[in-house]
């Protein structure tokens, strides 16, 4: 775990924690490093919530199905962020979604009970936890508003074009990369695959992007 406490510092979960009360606190909370193979899964539907995650290199993805057994991809993480914070926190007994390695990944699991209960030594970098961690839970509130009005859209095309307007504004530039491959793409848009490629085949030719797999350009 040593290895990773310099990124941990950087992290908005550990934000204003120094760096010689860190350690201290990743004891504080019953932290522990795990290792997953790519497609592995860390978290099941259905599993007991019991702990916080923390991607610290990698990536994972956050899936939801369907009775008819079709599967959503939710979002894609990666180095640094969280997952299970929210269901934890608001102590969801069962996991609604399913959380799997979309690459080899390391991540930190954190007790979700020492992260909202305060310490008996009542150590001030736990409240800045605390603070830090309502913050987070806040601005991934916005991301899944975001989500909601991409996924609403009526057509194929103006689900596209929404989330790669999302996707510009994050990375400030016409020209980014996408976390995601065309089926995926296609989960996450809830869009056939089939209509997805023919849609973006129409929009390069008719000069509104370019792409080359998951790079973008948007004209």
């Amino acid at each position: 775990m040593k290895k990773y406490l310099e990124l941990l510092q950087t992290l908005p979960l550990f934000r204003n924690v120094a760096q010689q009360e860190l350690e201290p606190l990743l004891g504080c909370l019953s932290a522990r490093y795990a290792h997953y193979k790519k497609e592995q899964f860390l978290l099941l539907a259905g599993d007991a919530v019991s702990w916080v995650g923390i991607v610290l290199c990698g990536s994972v993805q956050v899936l939801k199905e369907d009775a008819q057994g079709n599967t959503m991809i939710l979002t894609e993480l990666g180095v640094g962020d969280l997952f299970a914070e929210t269901f934890a926190c608001a102590a969801v007994e069962k996991s609604p979604v399913t959380v799997v390695a979309s690459a080899d990944c390391d991540v930190l699991l954190i007790d979700y009970r020492r992260i909202i209960t305060t310490c008996p030594s009542s150590c001030v970098f736990h409240s800045r936890l605390i603070e830090n961690m309502l913050r987070i839970m806040a601005k991934k509130n916005m991301f899944l508003n975001s989500r909601i009005e991409i996924v609403s859209k009526r057509t194929t095309r103006e689900k596209i074009l929404a989330y790669l307007e999302l996707q510009r504004g994050q990375k400030q530039s016409d020209s980014f990369d996408i976390p995601f491959s065309r089926q995926q793409l296609a989960d996450f848009l809830c869009v056939e695959r089939s209509a997805l490629s023919r849609e973006l085949s129409n929009m390069r030719e008719e000069g509104l992007l370019q792409f080359q797999k998951n790079h973008f350009i948007l004209l």
